[in-house]
């Protein structure tokens, strides 16, 4: 059987690369509403950041994400952000890669 190829994205906090899968994608839209993306799916400009707690917050003291969209993000979403990378991390050491 044909290995498949795996997608691979840049982490825009520590600027590694990793399987998709790993990472969560945060999407900015037409209106400049700040979101993050679970599906992957959402319409708009996108930009990865690793399953980590220890990254999420590095990205909420450095403000990351406002200098990748060129807008203000407001404070609460880098506290959203920091709560579901928890919630996904604990689910995966939880279940496993399954999950």
């Amino acid at each position: 059987m044909k290995k498949r190829k795996v997608p691979l994205r840049k982490d825009i906090v520590t600027g590694e690369m990793h399987p998709k899968k790993d990472l969560v994608r945060v999407v900015k839209n037409k209106q400049d509403e700040v979101s993050v993306d679970p599906t992957g799916k959402k319409p708009g400009r996108g930009a990865y950041i690793s399953l980590d707690v220890e990254v999420a917050k590095r990205a909420q003291k450095e403000k990351t994400f406002d200098k990748a969209f060129g807008i203000k993000v407001a404070p609460d979403f880098y506290d959203e952000l920091v709560a579901y990378v928890d919630h996904q991390q604990a689910r995966k050491e939880l279940f496993g890669d399954d999950a």
